[in-house]
């Protein structure tokens, strides 16, 4: 009994805060015209566009972040147990990118103790995330290589290769961000 007494006393406050927010909106001069309409819209109305608006909100983009589409392009080679990604990441704007990171995941992992070249750290045995730097709109990163060695010899691996952090901005095509590359020990280069 006392549970429903506070679940209630719950469902009564929200019932009550909107009614706060409804009437904050009447008092405000919500009755009337709404955005530039021809007239009849009462606050019902005002409410009902506010809401659509915020619900656009929460299941849209961010508002007001700038779009920049990133892409990663490269290759991966994997021979005696050494794998070696070549890759370039570039910005096909609109906007610029002050600065990003690129992870790359193994399927199998890495050796310890391997030197990153600079900008680059191990997120774990099987992770590696780099960072880009500025991206403006049209321009690439330098090209980015790793040689590492994978623990034992496998005879193939997969790498992930995604965008794991862009500051601010929204990329609607993440089909070219984000690729999984079956590498076979061969020597070749898998391009992606």
């Amino acid at each position: 009994m006392r549970v429903m007494s506070v679940i209630s006393k719950g469902v009564l406050g929200a019932v009550l805060t909107a009614l706060v927010v409804l009437g904050a909106g009447t008092t405000a001069g919500a009755v009337g015209e709404t955005g530039g309409g021809t007239g009849g819209g009462t606050a019902g109305d005002a409410v009902g566009e506010a809401a659509g608006q915020v619900a656009g909100l929460v299941v849209g983009e961010v508002v007001g972040a700038a779009e920049a589409d990133l892409a990663h392009h490269g290759h991966v080679s994997l021979w005696d147990g050494r794998v070696g990604v070549w890759l370039v990441t570039e910005n096909h704007g609109p906007s610029d990118v002050v600065d990003a990171t690129v992870r790359l995941a193994f399927s199998a992992p890495m050796a310890g103790g391997q030197e990153l070249p600079p900008g680059c750290l191990w997120s774990s045995s099987r992770v590696v995330s780099c960072r880009t730097g500025a991206l403006p709109d049209g321009g690439a990163a330098g090209e980015l290589a790793l040689d590492l060695r994978a623990v034992g010899r496998p005879q193939e691996l997969t790498v992930d290769v995604s965008t794991a952090w862009r500051s601010g901005g929204v990329d609607r095509n993440s089909v070219n961000d984000r690729h999984r590359v079956l590498v076979l020990a061969t020597g070749d280069p898998y391009v992606f």
